[in-house]
């Protein structure tokens, strides 16, 4: 599938409120063709800077976007992240075994909703991380197509800006990832058929649900990261889901393999 139909895809399948903050691709990539399809100047000239600077500005405003969105994600993941944690304490102190107000069953209802919260929360964490990868792999291609198409030597100094940008680096939300997939499997063991369940129960929610979207960002994830004749240095690398219980649930409950 061409870049430009599974980043369509990829916009539709993710949270409403998302989908405006997603590159451009299809306005920078006219762009590069009315640039190239322009009267012929060199490389170095005045025109060519011109053009060159109005794209490069174009592409800095993109940054700024994914950039803002981001840092706001990340934030709001960190808050959510120690409310989930102080709500699990606050269930242990009331109606755990040795709480002020011992109930087996109100423990476990209350438990169970934190539980389906933590996935849904991980499954967001996991669309951050296909928003920042899929917006970087479009980055690289429209620059690609940029200098191929003007002779302009634009991708190299560009992508190594990007490298440094916020929305590039996703350590704390992956470490955030990995956390709560520790917590569900030692905070809320699961017994398989259980597990079963609740995933089937999950992917019978609305189109527009979390689970379904963490399937499609996890497939979208691998197809990019994949290897290909076109694989090249600029290019992530391949994607090795984890072996949590958490992840094999969503593969063991997806209509279409994530592997």
């Amino acid at each position: 599938m061409k870049f430009g139909k599974r980043l369509k895809q990829q916009v539709q399948e993710t949270l409403p409120d998302w989908r405006d903050k997603f590159l451009s691709y299809k306005e920078l990539k006219k762009l590069v063709r009315l640039i190239s399809s322009a009267p012929p100047f060199s490389y170095g000239s005045v025109e060519f800077g011109k053009a060159e600077a109005e794209f490069v500005r174009l592409l800095n405003s993109e940054i700024d976007k994914f950039n803002t969105f981001f840092m706001e994600q990340e934030e709001d993941f960190i808050i959510r992240h120690e409310e989930l944690k102080q709500r699990i304490q606050k269930v242990i102190d009331t109606w755990g075994p040795s709480g002020s107000q011992p109930s087996e069953a109100e423990y476990k209802e209350q438990m169970r909703k934190i539980r389906k919260n933590i996935v849904n929360f991980h499954g967001e964490m996991v669309l951050m991380e296909n928003y920042s990868n899929i917006n970087y792999t479009g980055l690289a291609k429209i620059l690609k197509k940029y200098d191929k198409r003007t002779g302009g030597l634009l991708r190299l100094p560009f992508i190594q800006k990007v490298l440094e940008q916020p929305f590039f680096i996703t350590d704390l939300v992956s470490k955030l990832v990995k956390q709560c997939e520790y917590m569900i499997e030692t905070v809320f063991p699961l017994e398989e058929e259980e597990r079963v369940k609740e995933g089937r129960e999950a992917i019978t929610v609305a189109g527009e649900g979390i689970f379904r979207n963490t399937i499609a960002a996890l497939m979208t994830m691998q197809e990019i990261r994949r290897g290909s004749s076109t694989y090249s240095h600029f290019s992530l690398p391949p994607l090795n889901l984890p072996d949590s219980d958490l992840i094999q649930s969503l593969q063991l409950n997806s209509p279409i393999s994530i592997v």
